[in-house]
């Protein structure tokens, strides 16, 4: 098994920003509005060709950002994040071949779950915290209080559809590891240069996390 530490900042956190960038430039704005703004962990999504290096950039010039990659769907993709310096990797959906390779290299991996099947699936592979996604469309914090009662001990992330609207009744829940969202980190923002209202809503969705009861407080 990998080491903790970055799951333990996840939980820390509480909040997973899901962010979109276009090239390193961007990722560094974005990692750098979201220290600022009390939050240093940044998912960094495998969705454009500048995400190896924006991971790259933040890993480099804002070391104080827990930086991963997100929607590694392949081993090939395991390598590469790492290689650029990724602390841990989120997939939305669970393949064995991509959790192996992760735990080969000795990285955190959050694999995505919507079934028990796939629940049953990644306890055979040996994790204890899995990504719920798309959390909105399976059923929200329900969903998560159906999937995770038959698996105690098991931690979930929710994303998909996470907002400042519904991150408190996530957080409420004492699965939850911490929720994934991108409200505060859009792309059209990090594309306008806009690191002050990344800053602010980042700042919100702290002061609102924190309101919330830790897991350990039995909430």
């Amino acid at each position: 098994m990998s080491s903790p530490a970055p799951l333990e900042a996840i939980a820390r956190a509480r909040v997973v920003p899901v962010v979109v960038v276009d090239d390193a430039a961007q990722g560094v704005l974005v990692a750098s509005a979201l220290r600022d703004g009390g939050l240093p962990v940044a998912e960094v999504t495998f969705r454009t060709a500048g995400a190896r290096a924006a991971i790259e950039a933040v890993a480099r010039e804002v070391p104080e950002v827990l930086v991963g990659a997100g929607t590694v769907v392949t081993a090939a993709q395991v390598d590469e994040a790492v290689e650029a310096g990724a602390r841990f990797l989120v997939s939305p959906g669970l393949s064995a071949t991509v959790v192996g390779r992760a735990q080969e290299l000795g990285v955190p991996v959050l694999p995505g779950v919507a079934t028990p099947s796939d629940v049953i699936a990644a306890l055979d592979l040996g994790l204890d915290a899995v990504k719920l996604f798309p959390a909105n469309v399976l059923g929200g914090p329900a969903a998560v209080k159906a999937l995770s009662a038959p698996f105690p001990g098991l931690r979930f992330v929710p994303t998909g559809g996470v907002g400042a609207a519904d991150l408190l009744d996530y957080l409420a829940l004492p699965a939850v590891l911490a929720a994934g969202g991108s409200w505060m980190v859009e792309a059209s923002l990090a594309r306008a240069g806009d690191a002050a209202e990344i800053t602010r809503r980042t700042r919100e969705a702290v002061a609102l996390a924190a309101t919330a009861p830790r897991p350990a407080e039995g909430a």
